[in-house]
């Protein structure tokens, strides 16, 4: 499915409104003067309140599903609409907790 390349400049968030921030290998392709996020980019959202029951149970991570056709020095870049993101909120655990939530994305660059 067609949609823009994700950036690190992109509102991101979980599903529980925290928000989450990237760290990137990527110093080579830049999308509206931020780097384009690849599918090894590791987002780490903060200040998740979510719990199951009387255990707190935060989103740590957001892990995204890759571009097929998409490579960013030979990693497959992150391709998004706004709305709920093609990737998977995880706790500490690994555990999925939901989408996650992209709230503004650049709209000059498309992939697929």
């Amino acid at each position: 499915m067609p949609g823009f390349l994700l950036h690190l400049g992109a509102t991101v968030q979980c599903q529980h409104v925290a928000p989450a921030t990237a760290v990137t290998g990527n110093v080579r392709v830049f999308v509206n003067g931020a780097p384009a996020a690849t599918a090894t980019d590791v987002f780490t959202v903060v200040g998740c309140p979510f719990t199951v029951g009387p255990k707190y149970q935060p989103c740590t991570t957001i892990r995204w599903a890759p571009a097929g056709r998409v490579f960013i020095n030979g990693q497959p870049a992150v391709v998004q609409l706004p709305g709920p993101g093609q990737g998977i909120c995880q706790s500490a655990e690994q555990l999925p907790q939901g989408l996650p939530i992209i709230g503004a994305v650049q709209s000059r660059v498309t992939g697929m």
